[in-house]
């Protein structure tokens, strides 16, 4: 057997587990996640996150969701990796850049009175809304307010690469939603050839909206960052919500703000919640 130190962070509603990398840990990290993700014979979470050092930014982030599916990036899990990496000195610095898979994330936070980091901003670049590189089978420039037919009923929907591909829709009440039920139906259909996250996006007014999010690879989820910039940029795009907006997950509150040519800045926070060591039986 060997044992593997891992640090648990929560961070609107997203629980994940760090691990350093940056000496070789000797693993299957797909392998690995799928295992210590599982909620009843694991440790549990909605994804991992390995570290480890970059050529070309202060470092590195893999990240993994729980069906064991490497992701490009993840909004809540750059936060909950930023603590991590901070808080142990690792990089100890509040700007810092980390490499994923998205691109270089430019980061700056805020500590408190025991010098860890406490607010967190990140900013998540630009998105891209051309319909092959999301990727959807729709081949438009912007995909707004396409229908796609679940169950024989229509639903109105906007897609968006935001380091990794969403779909944006927007409900009068988001309580109504079957989440479960949609949120799998359309992260598999024909159109996102992919896959995709699903958000399904109440507005309150125009700085304030509520949100649920099926994540691709996860499931359902209690809150996601990417998706937050993605329901923000849709509803900007389409004269539904302004640059700045409060962003309620399930599991939390995060603020996004758009700058020119939709540049978005995410802020929020993220909490240690347990340490401990999984336990991998080696084969030869």
């Amino acid at each position: 057997m060997k044992g593997l130190r891992f640090d648990k962070y929560v961070a609107a509603g997203n629980d994940f587990l760090i691990f350093d990398g940056r000496k070789n840990l000797g693993v299957d990290y797909n392998d690995l996640a799928l295992k210590i993700c599982d909620r009843h014979f694991g440790v549990g979470g909605d994804g991992i996150m390995v570290c480890e050092n970059s050529a070309i930014a202060d470092i590195k982030m893999l990240y993994y969701n729980s069906d064991g599916s490497q992701g490009e990036m993840c909004g809540n899990g750059i936060r909950s990796f930023t603590k991590y990496i901070f808080d142990y000195g690792i990089v100890k610095k509040k700007s810092i850049s980390i490499e994923t898979l998205a691109g270089i994330q430019y980061i700056d936070l805020e500590t408190d009175q025991f010098n860890k980091a406490s607010e967190i901003k990140v900013n998540m670049g630009r998105p891209i809304f051309e319909g092959v590189k999301i990727p959807v089978t729709i081949h438009k420039e912007k995909i707004l307010e396409e229908t796609i037919n679940i169950d024989n009923r229509d639903y109105k929907f906007s897609a968006v690469l935001v380091g990794v591909p969403h779909v944006v829709i927007f409900v009068d009440d988001i309580k109504e939603i079957n989440i479960n039920d949609l949120g799998k139906k359309i992260e598999n259909h024909k159109l996102f050839p992919n896959k995709t996250n699903v958000n399904f996006v109440e507005i309150i007014d125009r700085n304030t909206i509520n949100i649920y999010t099926w994540e691709r690879g996860a499931g359902r989820t209690l809150g996601c960052g990417t998706g937050s910039c993605a329901s923000v940029v849709i509803g900007n795009l389409l004269d539904r919500l302004d640059s700045k907006v409060l962003v309620n997950t399930e599991g939390g509150k995060l603020e996004v703000e758009l700058g020119d040519n939709y540049e978005i800045i995410m802020t929020g926070s993220a909490t240690h919640v347990a340490r401990g060591e999984y336990l991998v039986q080696m084969t030869e």
